[in-house]
């Protein structure tokens, strides 16, 4: 297979904000070795309370675009499906090329009350939508937030049992660089093969307190930068199909 999942032409027709962002994203995927590759792509976003700053400044809005952007070249569908999560799963919504703008901010708008952090309860929505889209093709789950959970052992638990998927985990955190808040992440992306998962099935990379000012370029690199060495092992381990 090759060429991207949307050619340009459809990008610049249907998100023409997009077309730097889609243009970024396929040199990373070039230099990744992942060009022509197709992946379901999906977004988990962290609605808990100390997020607010961010959707307020547009931050995670923009970081939904640039998901997006990397998604067209993966995935024809041109939509990337959105968890929203804090306590609870706040919602299961979807942004597209052809309705994108100020998408994350309307659903965010219509929420309430922003909880706490259960990873454990988005990964369980992710795999949901995933097998119940009865999709073959692996899957780049971009995972972002901006502190630890409040049940890290279910969380844990997750990582350990979805290895056998063909999910892969790019945890994405938000926040000052300093917090001990990202340790588990950290954790999370070492937990070691085989003692605890079949594969290396989650990568991390701090975005830092101000995620809009990573180049684009850079951003793309971290997001995708894991994902070959996992598509290696997983074929390897029958977790994803050859």
């Amino acid at each position: 297979m090759t060429g991207s999942a949307i050619n340009l032409r459809k990008v610049e027709e249907t998100a023409p904000a997009l077309v730097n962002l889609y243009k970024s994203a396929g040199v990373s995927l070039r230099k990744h070795g992942l060009e022509g590759g197709r992946a379901s792509v999906y977004l988990v976003l962290d609605y808990s309370g100390s997020m607010r700053p961010y959707y307020d400044d547009g931050s995670v809005q923009a970081f939904a675009d640039r998901v997006l952007g990397l998604s067209a070249h993966l995935d024809s569908d041109g939509r990337v499906p959105v968890v929203f999560f804090s306590t609870d799963v706040d919602a299961v919504e979807e942004v597209t090329l052809a309705n994108h703008e100020g998408r994350v901010g309307e659903i965010a708008a219509g929420l309430g009350h922003m909880g706490r952090t259960s990873y454990h309860l988005a990964m369980d929505a992710v795999i949901d939508h995933y097998l119940d889209s009865g999709s073959t093709d692996p899957a780049l789950v971009v995972f972002q937030t901006d502190g630890g959970p409040v049940n890290k052992l279910a969380a844990e638990r997750y990582v350990c049992k979805a290895a056998r998927l063909p999910l892969f985990w790019q945890f994405v955190g938000f926040g000052n660089t300093r917090s001990t808040q990202f340790d588990f992440l950290r954790r999370l992306d070492e937990l070691p093969v085989p003692g605890k998962r079949i594969v290396d099935n989650a990568g991390y990379f701090h975005a830092g307190p101000e995620p809009g000012a990573v180049p684009d370029s850079e951003l793309y690199d971290r997001l995708v930068s894991e994902f070959p060495a996992w598509l290696t092992a997983a074929r390897a381990a029958g977790v994803v199909r050859t």
